[in-house]
C-alpha cells in the first residue's frame, strides 16, 4: 500500500496536539553579506537526517520516545525582510501560545530576531545564550539595520544590557567589540566560563541561538562566512548539551548551514547530529 510522502527530521513526526517541541524551518538568506545559500539549510537538515540514527549513544536517548513535531518550512515572502521577520514572529508566537517550545532551523542568523521578538513578549525577563564565530553586534551593515551582521544588536535593544552571553566569538569590527564591552558578555574563541553562566542563570528563561559557523571550517565548511579558528564538533556537542539540559530554554534556533558549499555532505550531517543532541537534551518528557 502506498502512503503519502511526509519528510520530517528523523522521528519528529508526532501530532501538533501531542508535541511539546515544534520544529520549523525559516528558509531566509536575503541579507547574507558574503556567500548566500542558507535558505536551503533547513530543508537539507530535514532531508539528510535519514543518514544518522534517532538514538544518541552520548545521552542514551532516542527521538522515537520524544514528543516532537516537525512542521516543515515556513513559506516566507522573500523580497521583504520586515515581512519575513513578522511571519517568523507570528509562527513562533502561535507555538508559544500553545505552550510548546519553538525550535527554528535557519536560514541566516537574522531569522533569530523574528523568533526572539515573540519569545521576549512572553518572557520579558528572558536572557540569550549565543554561540557564534561573529559578534553580530553592528548597529548597521552598509546602512542596513536588519542584517544578519546586526541581529544580536537588535535583540539587545529588546532586552537591555548584560542579558546576552556570547561564546566562541572570533570575528567582528573594532567598534562591535568596544560597544559589546558595555552591553553584552562576550567570551572570545571558546566556551570557557559557560558552566558559571549556566549556574548564574539558574531557572531564568533563556533563548539559545546557535550559529553553526562557531565550528572550525575544517569541521564545518558548509557555511556562508567561514571563520578559521573555531571549536571542534565534540566541544560544541558538549556545550549544547549543557545549555539545553541545564537551563530553562524557552526557545532556540540553529542556523547558517549553507549546504552546497560542502559537496561531501559532512557539514549537513554535523548540523543534523547537533540538532538531534539539542532536542534530546531539552528533555520535555
Amino acid at each position: 500500500m502506498l502512503n503519502r510522502n511526509v519528510e520530517t527530521f528523523l522521528e519528529c513526526d508526532k501530532s501538533y496536539g501531542d508535541a511539546e517541541i515544534v520544529l520549523f524551518g525559516a528558509p531566509f538568506d536575503s541579507t547574507t553579506s558574503y556567500r548566500p545559500g542558507t535558505r536551503f539549510g533547513c530543508s537539507a537538515i530535514r532531508r539528510e537526517s535519514f543518514g544518522i540514527e534517532s538514538y544518541s549513544p552520548y545521552q542514551d536517548r532516542d527521538l522515537i520516545d520524544y514528543p516532537v513535531m516537525d512542521s516543515g518550512d515556513i513559506e516566507l515572502s522573500l523580497g521583504d525582510t520586515s515581512v519575513c521577520l513578522n511571519q517568523i514572529e507570528e509562527i513562533t508566537r502561535e507555538i508559544i501560545e500553545a505552550e510548546k517550545l519553538p525550535f527554528m532551523l535557519g536560514g541566516e542568523h537574522l531569522v533569530t530576531l523574528g523568533a526572539f521578538r515573540a519569545v521576549s513578549q512572553k518572557y520579558p525577563d528572558v536572557h540569550i545564550i549565543h554561540f557564534d564565530a561573529h559578534a553580530d553586534l553592528r548597529d548597521d551593515y552598509l546602512g542596513v539595520k536588519l542584517s544578519h551582521a546586526c541581529v544580536l544588536r537588535r535583540c539587545q535593544e529588546i532586552i537591555g544590557d548584560n542579558k546576552i552571553f556570547q561564546f566562541g566569538i572570533r570575528s567582528g569590527d573594532r567598534e562591535e567589540f568596544r560597544w559589546g564591552k558595555d552591553h553584552v558578555n562576550t567570551r572570545k574563541f571558546d566556551f570557557e566560563g559557560l558552566d558559571e553562566i549556566i549556574e548564574k542563570l539558574g531557572d531564568s528563561p533563556v533563548y539559545f541561538t546557535l550559529d553553526l559557523d562557531v565550528l572550525d571550517p575544517s569541521v564545518f565548511p558548509g557555511t556562508g562566512t567561514p571563520e578559521p579558528g573555531g571549536v571542534t564538533f565534540e566541544e560544541l556537542r558538549k556545550a549544547v548539551t549543557k545549555v539545553c539540559g541545564k537551563l530553562n530554554i524557552v526557545g532556540c534556533d540553529v542556523n547558517e548551514l549553507s549546504p552546497h558549499y560542502d559537496q561531501s555532505g559532512v557539514s549537513t550531517m554535523v548540523a543534523c547530529k547537533i540538532v538531534r543532541e539539542m532536542i534530546l537534551a531539552l528533555d520535555r518528557m
